[in-house]
Formats: structure tokens, C-alpha cells, sequence
């Protein structure tokens, strides 16, 4: 198998010997400046070949990165960073940037426990101007950080931003745009077009975009009028400068008609190869001529390079470990929370034509591939816009239609206002299933599910289901669609259902396993119920007994669910979501309000998790079967020193 574009043959274990390459010598951008084009296309090989072999044994976004190769090495070569800022949109595309600004020695641990972050990270490197982790953002940011450096007098400098298509799609980026456009700020933006996002670009930009895509010309026809002019004598340069400062009468000539970018205020440039090093730095050196807002559109293979995620780039956007030569993750993720409820809902649908399925495009994520490949007229991607997803679901509602909106945890806090406004105060009923719910490892910061409960909380008459299984996911999904009126919640982790736990009486309100005479209960829901219930297996064996309750309705808190922990002395709420405004807080309200005199105590974080795994993420939360059971064991140490 061909598994690099002009890498020649690769070694099978993918070993680099950076003592003899020339990604060896690269210890900052200004080395790069040194370089010959012909010795940065080697270069741009050898950063090929590591990204390969690092991601496939940490896991990763790889195609992203591997499309972006050229770009990044451009981008370093025309700028100076950190007096030049890099915005990256999303940010999963910065692992090149990270090799040529000082952590390639690094960059073994990516996404690594203690190691060097997936994404941007100011904390980590000056070379990182700002944190990203979600879509649409850099324009925004770019407009900020170009206003700070005229503030404080500099005008030489850049903000450069660099945008998916996929990135636009989200309305964030136009709201940039347009007050970008107002100002002549030393603003670049590049637009890297490789036709996909996540799942493939959905609306009227992608068509868009591709009606421009095929004028490859104009940034080649631009340059040409405008040198034969400046020979023309004394009236050609004044030509030539109003040709660069006005709306380009070259595009208009080859399109037609202005380009969207230029109706905003910007100089458009582009498309252009964004795989040939020597027309990327050309547009980007006549990019900072304009000193004003400029657009730079850049044409890319996502997975450029390696065929396997040339071919599937939507498997190798975020992929865990996997094997080089063959391209097959080490773990197949088939059996998971987003593929049972994806199977369900598909399920459910056959026998009502009412649900319709809504995804912000996340098709394969969320498990709602099966859903589009059996009822396509019932199936909607609205692109990177959840705002849109929720409201347009709302709407849907409105009309008798049973709509379920599938969105990872994180994303979801984009459409809080939409929740509370355009679903909360009508009354509609909306179905969200919330994927990636809780801590979801290498990922990081950005991307944790800890807090969709706290603000979920706060919407009058919003339902909230955390399974702990897949059958109890099955009972949720049923009774949010069916039992349920206006905002109805079912929330569930990234990964599978690995869980011991009794299941003879599942339901979708509370089970409370009452054993021996006790005053002891732990309370929890998701998958930490079976973390609690592997550790109380272990305390028993320890003559240390105390009785759960398994919340599968978290909110509203049930009145039952209150009595029950009311007869109890001692109580542990073990919660994997934010410790502020969770369901243990509400729960230890709702004792107080009725008296109660016991010892209550709520396991909870209060701060970010940087990445790592997961199992290592729920054990520093105090969650892990390990805490427990030591927790279990030193609660009654201190009970036999207290009598």
C-alpha cells in the first residue's frame, strides 16, 4: 500500500531519525526562513511521516493536520510569529504549527497525560496566541487581537486567522466578518477549503464555494495586469493601485460579479493550491501588501498524503490509535452510546413518521449515519451551527414534528439562549440527545461534558436523563419522545458500556439497592453509578455496608428520590458534571428545605481537566471505583475513632 504521496517507502514501524533529516535542524520558525522552496518540500515530508507515526500511536485528529502541511509551513516562512498572531479556527489543525515553534522534540506525548495539548494552548507557547477548541471563533478572535495591536501603535504586524469552509458554516464567522470589514485593520484571513468539514458540507456556501473554486486563474491573471501596468508609464501604477484598492475588476471580469468576501469589505484572494509551497507564500506575500482585511482562499486535500485518510477523511478527522500500514484503529468504536442510540432512534422512526433527526454537523459522532441512510427526507444537517440546529428544531416542533437534535455535550452550551427562548417559553417539544457527556480524555479542556447539566437546570421545564446502560438508554430515548412535553434531555458518555451492575430493574426515575442495616447512602447517575457499585462490591467484602440510589431522571429531583436520602445520617452525591449548579447541589437544597441533620458531602470537580485519559480523569475526580473504595474505607476508619 502507497502510504505517503513522494515519501517513498516508509519503514513499517514508521521510526524517524530526526538526527539525519532536516525537521531536525527546524528549532524555531526563523529556521525555516534559511530553507530553500526545494529543501522546504522535503521538509514538508518529513513533518508528514511524524505526523503519521505520532498519531497513530496517541490517537489524534491526522487528516486535518496532514492537509495543512504546506499552509503552515508558508504561513511561518512570509510571517513572524509571536509579532505575527495565529489564529486557528477549531484548532485541531495546528500540529504542524507546534513542530516548527519548539515542542517537536514534544510532541511524542501529544494529547498525552503531562504532555503537549492537541490544540492551541497561550500557556504552552508564545507561539500560541489564543485557545481553540471550537468552531467559527478565529475571525472573531483575529479582530480582537488586530484592535489590540492598533491600540497599542503597531502597524506592522498581522492577525492571521485560518477558517475551514466547515468553520463557516457557523454564523459566529460571519459576525466577524462583518465588523471586520468595517476597519482597515492588518487582518488576513485564509480560508482552508477542502470541501468537508466533519461530515461533508451541507447548504448554499458549499455550493458556494465550489462555483468559485474553479476560477484557479484570477490570483495569476490579478498579478499579471497589475505588472503590466506599473511598466505602462505614468498613468499604469495609478491604474494598477486602484485595481488593488477597489473591488477587483479582474475578478469581476473572469466571475462576473464580486465575490461574497468582497460585499464584505474584503480583498479576496484565491483559489490557490494549498499544496505548492511556491504559490502559498506568493498570495501570502501580496496578502500583506493591502495593510487592510484581506480573505485568501486556499485549496487543500484533507489527509493529503496518506491514503487511507485520503480516501475515508471523515474516519482519520479524530481517530485513536490505528495501525500505519493498513490504516485500521487498534479499537473499533461500533459498539457505543452513540451507535445504540443512533440503531434506536432509527428503530423508533419506523414506526413513527413524525421524528425527524438534526445533527450540527456531527453525522458519524452522534451515531445518526444510520438515521440519514434509512430516512434521508427526515434527516438534517445544518452544518457547524448549533444555534440554528436548536431553533430550527424548535420550529419543526411547532408543526406537530417530533424533532431530535443529537450534539455533543460541549457544543451544546452555543445554543443556551436558543434553549431558553425559542424551545423553554413556548412549550415545544424538543428531544436532545447529549453525547459525550461528562470528561471525554485527550481531547481536553475544550471539549468536556461537564456542564450542560448546570445550565440545563436553569430552563424551566427541561427533563434530564442520565442512563447508566445501553437498555436503560433505550428506556430514556422512549419516554423524551413519547412521555414527555418541551425540552426533554438524554445524556450519555463517549465510549461503550463496559458496566456490572444489576439490571433486573431498570427504569427511567431511580433504584435504591437497600442491603444491611445502614445509614450510609451514596447517591449517583451515568456511568459513575457503576464505578460506585464495582467499589461497594469491594467494601462488602470488607464488612464495610452502605446502600445506593441510582438516579436515572436527575432533574427534576423527584420528591421519592428526597424522602429516601432523608432517612439516612450520612450521604455521598457522586456526580461526573460541574460541582456548581449540579444535581448534587440540588439535592442538598432540597434536604435542607426539609430539615435535614445528617452529614451530606458532594464529590464534584470545580476546575478544567487537561488531557488525558479518561479512566485517569474520572480517578482525579474522586470518581473511580479505586476513589470510592478508599473513600468507603476511610469514611469508616473515622466512624470507629469518632465512637
Amino acid at each position: 500500500m502507497k502510504v505517503a504521496v513522494g515519501m517513498g517507502k516508509m519503514k513499517k514501524k514508521q521510526d524517524l531519525n530526526l538526527d539525519k533529516t532536516l525537521l531536525s535542524k527546524i528549532d524555531s520558525p526563523q529556521d525555516l526562513k534559511k530553507l530553500t522552496l526545494e529543501q522546504c518540500q522535503t521538509l514538508c515530508q518529513e513533518i508528514r511521516s511524524l505526523l503519521i507515526e505520532t498519531v497513530s500511536k496517541t490517537g489524534g485528529h491526522l487528516a486535518s493536520n496532514l492537509g495543512t502541511v504546506e499552509l503552515t509551513v508558508a504561513m511561518h516562512r512570509v510571517f513572524t510569529t509571536p509579532k505575527d498572531q495565529f489564529v486557528w479556527d477549531v484548532g485541531h489543525q495546528c500540529y504542524t504549527h507546534k513542530i516548527l515553534t519548539g515542542r517537536r522534540d514534544e510532541f511524542a506525548t501529544l494529547r498525552q497525560e503531562g504532555g503537549i495539548s492537541g490544540f492551541p494552548k497561550p500557556g504552552e507557547s508564545v507561539h500560541d496566541s489564543f485557545i481553540s477548541g471550537h468552531s467559527s471563533t478565529a475571525i472573531s478572535v483575529a479582530c480582537g487581537i488586530a484592535e489590540g495591536m492598533r491600540l497599542k501603535g503597531d502597524q506592522e504586524h498581522f492577525a492571521v486567522a485560518v477558517v475551514g469552509d466547515g468553520g463557516l458554516t457557523g454564523g459566529l464567522a460571519y459576525e466577524g466578518m462583518n465588523n471586520v470589514g468595517k476597519f482597515d485593520y492588518n487582518i488576513i484571513v485564509i480560508l482552508n477549503d477542502n470541501n468537508m468539514s466533519i461530515s461533508k458540507n451541507v447548504g448554499a456556501l458549499a455550493c458556494y464555494l465550489s462555483s468559485i473554486r474553479s476560477s484557479d486563474g484570477y490570483v495569476r491573471a490579478k498579478k499579471a495586469v497589475e505588472q503590466r501596468l506599473n511598466r505602462t508609464a505614468v498613468i499604469g501604477p495609478l491604474v494598477a493601485k486602484g485595481i488593488k484598492n477597489s473591488k477587483s475588476v479582474v475578478r469581476e471580469m473572469l466571475l462576473q460579479s464580486a465575490t461574497m468576501f468582497e460585499d464584505f469589505g474584503f480583498v479576496y484572494l484565491g483559489p490557490v493550491d494549498g499544496h505548492r509551497l511556491d504559490k502559498l507564500e506568493e498570495v501570502l506575500l501580496a496578502a500583506k501588501e493591502y495593510h487592510r482585511p484581506v480573505l485568501v482562499h486556499v485549496r487543500t486535500v484533507k489527509g493529503k498524503g496518506y491514503s487511507p485518510a485520503e480516501q475515508n477523511p471523515g474516519e482519520f478527522h479524530g481517530i485513536p490509535k490505528f495501525d500505519i500500514e493498513t490504516g485500521n484503529p487498534e479499537v473499533s468504536n461500533t459498539d457505543s452510546y452513540s451507535d445504540v442510540f443512533g440503531k434506536e432512534l432509527v428503530r423508533l422512526a419506523q414506526q413513527d413518521p413524525r421524528i425527524c433527526a438534526v445533527t450540527a454537523a456531527m453525522e458519524h459522532g452522534t451515531g445518526l449515519h444510520y438515521f440519514s441512510r434509512k430516512f434521508p427526507n427526515r434527516y438534517y444537517d445544518v452544518g457547524i451551527a448549533e444555534q440554528h440546529a436548536v431553533t430550527f428544531s424548535a420550529a419543526l416542533a411547532s408543526q406537530g414534528q417530533v424533532p431530535v437534535f443529537a450534539v455533543y455535550s460541549s457544543f451544546l452550551q452555543r445554543s443556551y439562549d436558543q434553549l431558553m427562548h425559542d424551545v423553554a417559553i413556548g412549550g415545544l417539544h424538543v428531544v436532545l440527545g447529549i453525547d459525550r457527556a461528562g470528561v471525554v480524555g485527550e481531547d481536553g479542556k475544550t471539549h468536556h461534558g461537564l456542564y450542560d447539566v448546570s445550565y440545563l437546570t436553569s430552563v424551566p421545564g427541561a427533563v434530564i436523563y442520565a442512563p447508566a446502560c445501553y437498555d436503560e438508554l433505550r428506556l430514556c430515548l422512549r419516554r423524551a419522545l413519547y412521555r414527555d412535553r418541551g425540552l426533554a434531555c438524554v445524556r450519555y458518555p463517549c465510549g461503550s458500556d463496559n458496566s456490572i451492575f444489576d439490571k433486573s430493574a431498570l427504569n427511567t426515575e431511580y433504584t435504591h439497592v437497600s442491603g444491611r442495616k445502614t445509614d450510609v447512602l451514596y447517591i449517583s447517575y451515568g456511568r459513575v453509578y457503576d464505578q460506585l457499585y464495582r467499589a461497594n462490591l469491594r467494601a462488602k467484602e470488607q464488612g464495610i455496608f452502605c446502600d445506593l440510589l441510582k438516579l436515572t431522571l436527575i432533574f427534576p429531583l423527584s420528591d421519592a428520590v428526597v424522602e429516601i436520602a432523608m432517612t439516612y445520617h450520612r450521604i455521598v452525591f457522586l456526580e461526573e458534571a460541574y460541582y456548581y449548579g449540579g444535581i448534587s447541589q440540588l439535592m442538598g437544597d432540597a434536604l435542607m428545605q426539609r430539615g435535614f441533620r445528617g452529614i451530606y458531602q458532594r464529590v464534584s470537580p470545580k476546575q478544567y481537566f487537561p488531557q488525558a485519559s479518561v479512566a485517569s480523569q474520572i480517578d482525579a475526580m474522586g470518581l473511580s471505583e479505586r476513589a470510592i473504595f478508599s473513600r468507603m474505607q476511610l469514611e469508616l476508619q473515622e466512624q470507629e475513632k469518632s465512637c
